[in-house]
């Protein structure tokens, strides 16, 4: 989410040469480019956005846990009610994205790490 939002530099721009105006309605075109950041700047910004949004490689799906750490049963239980309640969830995402021209998968439980892994 942190790239694909932030690649676009006028969603995120990481600095601001100009402060900001003070009132609605006098800015004109060139005043915004004169604010934005310049190409260094939003150059290396995108590179740290990409680097930490990159997927890693010891990921682990939200309600994932292959070292069992939990050995009694009824945490065992809880365990599989969570996993299938996920499952559920996501087919749920799954079938509302389809109607959807523009599919948002940020919040399907696929897509979110067990932790964070930065």
């Amino acid at each position: 989410l942190l790239f694909d939002f932030g690649a676009w530099m006028p969603n995120y721009p990481s600095s601001m040469r100009k402060p900001p105006p003070k009132s609605k309605g006098s800015v004109t075109f060139g005043d915004i480019l004169d604010t934005l950041p310049d190409v260094s700047t939003t150059c290396s910004t995108l590179l740290i956005l990409w680097l930490l949004s990159r997927e890693p490689g010891d990921r682990r799906a939200l309600g994932c846990y292959p070292d069992e750490h939990f050995t009694e049963e009824g945490a065992k239980e809880v365990i599989v009610a969570f996993q299938r309640r996920l499952a559920q969830i996501s087919e749920e995402i799954e079938e509302r994205n389809k109607g959807l021209p523009l599919p948002y998968h940020y919040l399907c439980p696929k897509e979110i790490e067990n932790s964070t892994s930065i």
